[in-house]
């Protein structure tokens, strides 16, 4: 269950707000990494699941309500949900949403980190006669990543699995969603900036406000303990040398700006601080899930 706390990076207001948690493979978040070593973080269940938060935000800067991935929506059936091992406690999405007073047609802005499933399902959902689907958030304008957009359009043996055109496509060709070239500053203060590794186009979130700085990982770093151990990365990153030099990156400054990191799957840790004591890398957390 995500904490409601709400937070400021200047001007710009942040609510983390979540769809629910699955529960994964360890392998997939861990990879390469040894059991010994990751489970000293995350100790796997009997069956060796994990938990991973569909975390999601709630922004309010200039006067747009913006909200920055939508997870895994209610299009999934049976099967898909007891693959996920899917739990609702308090609700999904839109609950969430409402309980911080936004309707889907309140919202201005979304914001795709990337197209994997489990964080754009929720752009759309199935239309009454379920013939089709509509958008979730009819009066906003959708953004991601052209190269991102492109990528989920043709998947592979490996990717196509989590690439889904009814999650995107419909919002492209009704011009409803719009494709970035590259680093954009979407709205004032808030850019999205390209993080490869985990897909090519992938995409994290930057803020800039009254000189504060924060950075929505996303899944440059799915878990704190991606963040704090560079050599760390999951089964799912398609190119995880890039993940691993763009993580060296981002270290760095997020020690040079004193950023807030937030981070979207982390089970334990909303928000944070990157710290170097004693010539050691850490995160200070500041927000923790309750």
């Amino acid at each position: 269950m995500m904490s409601s706390d709400i937070f400021q990076i200047g001007d710009i207001q942040i609510a983390p707000v979540t769809d629910g948690t699955v529960h994964v493979d360890a392998g997939g978040p861990f990879g390469l990494t040894p059991r010994a070593l990751y489970r000293s973080y995350l100790e796997p269940d009997a069956n060796n699941l994990i938990p991973m938060e569909l975390g999601c935000l709630l922004v309010r800067s200039g006067g747009k309500t913006i909200v920055i991935d939508t997870a895994l929506g209610d299009k999934l059936d049976d099967k898909a949900k007891k693959n996920w091992a899917l739990t609702r406690d308090r609700g999904g999405l839109l609950d969430n949403l409402a309980r911080h007073g936004v309707r889907p047609e309140d919202v201005d802005l979304v914001i795709d980190t990337h197209l994997h499933a489990d964080h754009c399902a929720g752009n759309t959902t199935f239309n009454a006669e379920f013939t089709g689907v509509r958008p979730v958030f009819p009066n906003a304008e959708y953004v991601v990543q052209r190269r991102e957009y492109d990528d989920a359009m043709h998947p592979n043996e490996r990717t196509r699995a989590t690439y889904y055109a009814i999650n995107f496509d419909p919002l492209v060709q009704s011009g409803q969603m719009r494709l970035l070239e590259g680093d954009t500053e979407i709205v004032p203060g808030i850019h999205g900036v390209i993080t490869p590794g985990h897909t090519p186009a992938h995409m994290a979130i930057r803020f800039e406000s009254q000189g504060q700085h924060g950075l929505y990982v996303a899944d440059l770093a799915s878990y704190v303990a991606h963040f704090e151990r560079i050599a760390w990365m999951t089964a799912y990153d398609v190119e995880p040398l890039r993940t691993l030099d763009c993580k060296r990156q981002w270290q760095q400054w997020a020690l040079d700006h004193e950023a807030l990191l937030i981070f979207e799957h982390d089970p334990k840790i909303i928000t944070g601080k990157f710290h170097e004591v004693n010539g050691k890398r850490i995160i200070e957390p500041i927000l923790r899930l309750t």
